[in-house]
């Protein structure tokens, strides 16, 4: 009896989670619609957002196009198909290298960054001031977080994945000597809008999952400074969890589509 109630309540608290979040998920699409829209803090979110993760994207993106390209090569090689790697990798990086590990990059950059700004607002009662001050922090704190990540992770993915591709030229220009034109030709002769179009979606996703985890952790921290930490660890756990089930959703949707 102990042991099933030992397994039980982590399972309780884990539903109890989900509800709370589908109630949050639900108020933040009732709030989105109504005025005011508080558009400046949104681009402000929007700035941040991709001003504070551009360098880490761009290293990432670097180094996946590097590496992928140093890993595959020799392979390639021993085939007589060394002239498939700009097509390989393109498609490989843009359907699916390039938007999951731009997003899990986001996801402890960014979400961790929401929820230990929400979270700390919430242990210093700044939202319980802006409450009584009569202004609402769900629309104004929230709402413009949820909406920036969800514009501008694309934007970072769509970034990420163009750097990846320019690494993987470099070590093809040193490799094989293969000239900036040539290789890109290649690129977009076997790229489709079934190749694009799925990994721009599903990036959308990514963005609102990890903004929509990161501002409900921030939102309902407790336990002082402690909650801030557990907060931020949480958030980045949570939309990791969700990328890598928004993933595996959408190459079911596509196989099926496509095929």
């Amino acid at each position: 009896m102990l042991l099933f109630n030992h397994i039980l309540k982590p399972l309780k608290l884990f539903l109890v989670e989900i509800g709370e979040l589908s109630y949050f998920t639900g108020r933040f699409f009732r709030e989105v619609l109504k005025k005011p829209y508080e558009f400046p803090e949104f681009l402000k979110q929007c700035f941040y957002i991709g001003n504070r993760s551009l360098f880490l994207v761009t290293v990432t993106g670097l180094i996946i196009g590097l590496v992928f390209t140093l890993q595959t090569r020799p392979t390639l090689a021993e085939f007589g198909a060394v002239s498939m790697i700009p097509a390989m990798v393109s498609i490989s990086i843009i359907r699916e290298i390039g938007p999951i590990i731009t997003g899990l990059m986001c996801a402890g950059k960014i979400g961790s960054g929401i929820g230990a700004e929400i979270g700390s607002m919430r242990v210093t009662e700044q939202i319980d001031a802006m409450e009584v001050s009569g202004t609402n922090p769900f629309k104004y704190l929230v709402v413009t977080r949820i909406l920036a990540t969800t514009v501008m992770l694309p934007v970072l993915v769509i970034y990420s994945d163009f750097i990846a591709i320019v690494g993987s030229y470099l070590v093809e220009n040193t490799k094989g000597q293969v000239s900036f034109t040539l290789y890109f030709n290649q690129v977009f002769k076997h790229l489709e809008f079934s190749d694009v179009i799925p990994a721009t979606l599903k990036s959308f996703f990514f963005g609102f999952a990890i903004g929509l985890v990161g501002c409900f952790k921030g939102y309902f921290c407790q336990k002082g400074t402690e909650g801030v930490g557990i907060a931020a660890n949480s958030a980045v756990v949570y939309s990791s969890m969700f990328l890598f089930l928004i993933d595996f959703i959408a190459v079911l949707i596509t196989n099926i589509f496509v095929t």
